[in-house]
């Protein structure tokens, strides 16, 4: 914060309240759009920030026994950098009611993501490389 000459202790004799976003998450859309905002930071600890606060704003222990969690489980699971399972991220999306979905970025023409080209990534067939449309037809 010292771009603009402001310290920790200047803000600590401002009495500000705290914030608490939870607060304000009051909708299944409002819930989303934090989740794609959270999302967009490519911060896992954000990420895991901003699950806590939706399950806060429906209820730890609802959200906990929706996703076959124990309440003190989801909190851990929570936590600033616990670096929770993939799983146990799904289960509690699915319990507040949200999926993850994939969406194409670029223009979709083997330009590189994360430095890997996005042709290599393809899947490619199994066995031999040919497709069932290179086969010659029946007589």
């Amino acid at each position: 914060m010292t771009e603009h000459n402001i310290t920790l202790s200047d803000l600590e004799g401002l009495d500000l309240e705290d914030f608490d976003p939870a607060e304000y998450i009051t909708s299944d859309e409002a819930a989303a759009a934090y989740i794609t905002q959270a999302l967009a930071t490519n911060d896992a600890a954000i990420f895991a920030a901003a699950i806590g606060d939706i399950a806060r704003a429906r209820g730890m222990t609802e959200i906990a026994k929706a996703a076959g969690l124990g309440r003190e489980s989801l909190y851990k699971a929570l936590r600033p950098n616990s670096q929770p399972r993939m799983e146990t991220m799904t289960r509690v999306l699915g319990a507040l009611g949200v999926r993850l979905v994939a969406e194409v970025v670029g223009s979709g023409k083997g330009e590189k993501v994360s430095g890997v080209a996005k042709k290599e990534a393809a899947v490619k067939p199994r066995s031999g490389g040919k497709s069932a449309a290179a086969k010659p037809a029946a007589a």
